[in-house]
């Protein structure tokens, strides 16, 4: 199937995705100050559901897609996430670590939908790889700092990177599937699966006088700027930009952009939270930086087909 080149359009929206998924690290802790996980995963979606759902028609494609990608998406990444950042993660490194979704869309692309993988690309993936085991070795050095996060916010990160693919293979088998794919009403009605298992979820597991009780009411104009935010922004927004890219553009070409999202991210975390960054870290950024340079003009350096 043939794919016309990035445009200006192209370009503008994949930036704009950085931008929003690389501060919204910061809007998550700061929620995360008032609520659980599983409570900001439920007001989240509520906020994205509306009040778009009252205006948005449903979208005309089968019921599975939508409520498969609100699990991975919704439930799946997000639960992680949201559980990492509360256990033992930073907003920089989370913003970091959620890079890895890279190979594992890049492996679901490969595998599953038999998209090409440039060499352009390879070197790009090979480049992050390096750069994502910078950041690992921060766990393997005795006595080496932190940064306040632990080995299961670590490892929870990493199943949100692999969630976040899987949802990324949902939208690409949906838009297959369905000539007249719409991505707005597609991304509103998706945001309504995860509402009722997070409540589902806090009601299980949250402490008892959390979940009887739900710290929100009160909350302060902070909690409710960052849930507006995460609702309208980072959800609608951000992922009905990405899932048109999705839709123009196969995989493989368009995952990579979102390495650029550590370099918002850890500016953002550091200017609000002061999160330390160590050298591993710096390193893991800067080849980050690199791969994600080779991804894009890696065509015209190594002479091959992007």
């Amino acid at each position: 199937m043939h794919h016309a080149p990035f445009g200006v359009r192209d370009y503008v929206a994949a930036m704009g995705v950085v931008l929003i998924w690389g501060t919204n690290f910061i809007a998550m802790k700061f929620a995360l100050h008032d609520m659980t996980p599983f409570q900001l995963g439920a007001l989240r979606y509520l906020f994205a559901v509306l009040p778009l759902i009252l205006f948005v028609p449903r979208p005309k494609l089968a019921l599975k897609w939508v409520v498969l990608y609100g699990l991975f998406q919704g439930v799946g990444q997000f639960g992680c996430l949201f559980l990492a950042l509360k256990v033992g993660m930073s907003a920089a490194l989370g913003s970091v670590l959620m890079q890895t979704q890279v190979f594992f869309t890049a492996l679901f692309g490969f595998v599953l939908l038999g998209e090409r993988a440039s060499r352009a690309l390879l070197a790009g993936l090979s480049i992050a790889a390096l750069g994502i085991g910078c950041f690992a070795m921060n766990y393997l050095s005795p006595g080496a700092d932190l940064g306040g996060t632990t080995a299961l916010g670590f490892l929870l990160v990493l199943g949100s990177a692999a969630m976040w693919a899987a949802s990324n293979l949902v939208v690409r088998r949906a838009q297959q599937s369905t000539p007249q794919f719409e991505v707005v009403p597609f991304m509103v009605w998706c945001s309504l699966v995860p509402i009722i298992p997070f409540i589902l979820l806090s009601l299980a597991f949250d402490p008892p006088q959390a979940a009887l009780r739900w710290r929100w009411v009160g909350a302060p104009w902070s909690t409710w700027l960052s849930l507006a935010y995460l609702g309208w922004f980072a959800t609608i927004m951000a992922y009905a930009l990405w899932t048109g890219l999705l839709k123009r553009h196969p995989m493989n070409r368009v995952a990579p952009f979102s390495l650029a999202v550590p370099v918002v991210g850890i500016s953002s975390g550091i200017l609000v939270f002061g999160d330390v960054i160590s050298t591993w870290q710096w390193a893991g950024t800067a080849l980050i930086a690199i791969s994600l340079a080779t991804v894009m003009f890696g065509a015209r350096w190594l002479g091959g087909r992007q």
